[in-house]
């Protein structure tokens, strides 16, 4: 980068002077224009139908997925008119959006089935630095009638900026700033660093008030924030940004040093529940040592709502330092929260969303309008590949029956194994672990009584009758059942081992069973089930979380050998199983 600028300037130095320009600057200008002719056919020209209104956007996949502004998309509806720098003009449909940060994703349908779209590469933000080059493409003042993109030319002004909302709403968080100039009409497009990689998607600037042209501000919305929520949007949620439930601030002590420490926090929130406290410093959030307030508000306005994040935290001082590592689920902004008594009360914004009845032509029959969701088709579309894949580790149709599962359990604290049953057949579920044998109906038909059988599980039993039926039928059992994006699973980290260091990147099913509301979660990988949580519904209390692995064949289908469970941050167990007896084996 060095290199490039020194070019640059030399180049400037020689072409001011009538000078010849040097071989360096030669090859310097020769590699943006070829960064800039690869990533051409990837910018998108979005027209709403008829032409009026519309953005940028680009593709980021070969299927025709391209990333815009939610506020792009808004005014156009479900379906929109996608133009490329080839000079086609395609038919597009909105897939999902991010109205918090001001992202939406949408898909151009190819003109023949098979045919493979042009697409940019995706970059890591994190590794922008003030001072890079930056490249924008896009369609200012809709000016490229013949789709064929402008291209302008710049510095990144900063990085880790905020742009606060319009009520809740399109809220900017560790965006990127630009002075590449972008104007209206650029809203959605890329901008991209020397490479060509994706590393944001511009969406505001400022703008002269009476004119309208760019002041040499803009900013663009990093592209790992975008990352996050990318299993939400191609899933066709509404998607929700997080809140941790609590209010953070950084203040001096009287040593001079500044701590970030916990001010007010709901008790109904997840970090309460797990021990963080009101005057509690935080080290580090979602795997990264928070340094001040504001680095901790623009690391967690990247995360999406219902994420489980790892939090370390302290409290006390000198030799009586508590400090604990936890896993924290994250609560919506979309919700009761705590006021900042910092920020100033905004209006809620007036912002008239899409309706089913302005989905028009060829796309309008991808596009399902339902509450909660940008576009419930692509939901549906996404759950069927989860489960069409998740079949593939074993077809437990005719094995519909009773089932024994026998093995080997370590309970709690104690220090010897015991031998363990489980009976699952009909409406029935029997547990003996040692000599104690427990028997209940997890789908009660009269009393509730007790549904989180044994104590101190949280609900082992009915989690296993609900597995059994997970695998014997599918969804069809299931009811409410949804494709809930992507999200970060934690198994339990091994002593010694934090919670940041097990991370797997996982699909997430939702759905309901009976009065169970349970929570699935499958390998981004190969769509392995790697455990899942039960908890009853409308509960707002903690899980029983059930950990797979050690996975083997057992009369062709793969099946777990071994099974953590855990309530209320408490290892219950780790079962071993030695035996499986299937109705039809």
């Amino acid at each position: 980068m060095r290199h490039f600028a020194f070019a640059l300037s030399a180049l400037m130095i020689c072409t001011s002077l009538g000078l010849a320009q040097p071989p360096l600057a030669i090859q310097a200008e020769e590699d943006r224009v070829a960064a800039i002719a690869k990533v051409k056919p990837t910018v998108v020209a979005v027209f709403a139908r008829g032409g009026q209104g519309g953005g940028t956007g680009v593709l980021v996949s070969d299927d025709g997925f391209a990333l815009t502004n939610f506020h792009v998309v808004q005014p156009t509806g479900p379906t929109m008119q996608c133009g490329l720098a080839d000079g086609v003009l395609y038919d597009g449909v909105l897939v999902g959006w991010d109205k918090v940060g001001d992202v939406a994703l949408i898909k151009l349908l190819p003109k023949q089935a098979g045919q493979k779209f042009p697409f940019a590469q995706m970059g890591d933000s994190d590794k922008v630095k003030m001072g890079d080059w930056s490249i924008a493409m896009g369609n200012p003042f809709l000016l490229a009638t013949d789709f064929t993109p402008t291209v302008t030319f710049g510095l990144v002004s900063g990085v880790n900026r905020y742009q606060p909302p319009a009520g809740l709403f399109l809220e900017y968080t560790n965006c990127i700033q630009i002075d590449t100039s972008i104007n209206p009409g650029n809203s959605g497009g890329p901008l991209f660093n020397m490479k060509g990689e994706v590393i944001g998607i511009n969406g505001r600037g400022s703008f002269d008030k009476r004119a309208r042209i760019n002041s040499g501000v803009g900013y663009a919305i990093s592209i790992n924030q975008i990352k996050n929520f990318m299993g939400h949007l191609h899933a066709g949620l509404d998607a929700d940004h997080a809140s941790l439930g609590a209010l953070v601030r950084t203040e001096a002590e009287n040593n001079g040093l500044s701590k970030t420490k916990v001010t007010a926090i709901l008790e109904e929130s997840d970090a309460y529940r797990r021990g963080l406290y009101q005057e509690d410093e935080v080290i580090s959030f979602a795997g990264r040592t928070i340094s001040s307030d504001n680095h901790y508000k623009n690391i967690l306005g990247t995360l999406p709502r219902g994420w489980r994040v790892p939090l370390e935290f302290q409290r006390g001082s000198g030799k009586e330092i508590e400090r604990k590592d936890v896993l924290v689920r994250l609560m919506g902004m979309q919700r009761k929260e705590l006021p900042d008594g910092d920020q100033p009360k905004q209006p809620d914004p007036k912002i008239q969303l899409p309706k089913g009845k302005g989905a028009q032509g060829p796309a309008a029959k991808y596009y399902e309008p339902k509450e909660g969701y940008a576009n419930y088709y692509f939901n549906k579309q996404e759950k069927a590949r989860v489960f069409a894949s998740f079949q593939k580790h074993g077809d437990f149709s005719a094995a519909q029956g009773a089932w024994t599962i026998e093995g080997e359990v370590r309970l709690l604290k104690a220090r010897t194994e015991s031998k363990f049953t489980a009976e699952l057949k009909d409406n029935k579920v029997m547990l003996k672990i040692g000599a104690f044998p427990e028997e209940m109906e997890p789908l009660p038909t009269k009393e509730t009584g007790d549904l989180r059988k044994p104590n101190f599980s949280g609900g082992l039993m009915p989690a296993l009758y609900v597995w059994q039926n997970l695998l014997m039928h599918g969804e069809k059992k299931l009811s409410e059942c949804t494709h809930g994006g992507m999200e970060p699973f934690y198994p339990p980290p091994p002593e010694g081992k934090k919670w940041v260091d097990q991370r797997v990147d996982a699909e997430v099913v939702l759905s309901r069973f009976g009065p169970y509301q349970n929570k699935w979660f499958f390998a981004k990988s190969d769509l392995k089930l790697l455990g899942f949580e039960l908890r009853l519904q409308d509960a707002n209390e903690d899980p029983c979380e059930i950990y797979f692995s050690d996975y083997r064949v057992v009369n062709g289908r793969q099946l777990p050998h071994r099974m953590s469970v855990y309530y209320k941050d408490v290892h219950y167990g780790t079962f071993t199983m030695t035996n499986y007896k299937l109705a039809g084996s």
